[in-house]
């Protein structure tokens, strides 16, 4: 799956930066680095899922972003923190394939 666009909601961008301490500037570099990306969730709407991109920034951080897949491949992000130990060990292993 490819991103092409990410929609911004103020709600979700103050729990990203109040909660877990991660910025619009770490999400938008989880999506242009080839992010590991998988289903999660069925959402509330029709064929508007909830997503889990995996991805190791720049930074050092390896980060895990929720997000609702809107049409035309948009992603509205409504969570993202640093990956727990079994997340991370899904994403090295996902990466070496």
């Amino acid at each position: 799956m490819t991103i092409n666009d990410i929609i911004w909601k103020q709600q979700f961008v103050d729990k990203l930066a109040f909660k877990h301490q991660v910025s619009i500037e770490e999400v938008e570099e989880v999506f242009n680095n080839y992010p590991i990306i998988r289903k999660v969730a069925k959402g509330h709407v029709n064929n508007e899922n909830v997503y889990a991109a995996y991805a190791h920034i720049h930074s050092g951080r390896y980060l895990i972003v929720f997000f609702v897949n809107k049409k035309g491949n948009r992603a509205l992000p409504v969570s993202a923190r640093d990956m727990d130990n079994s997340e991370r060990k899904y994403y090295e292993k996902q990466k070496q394939k």
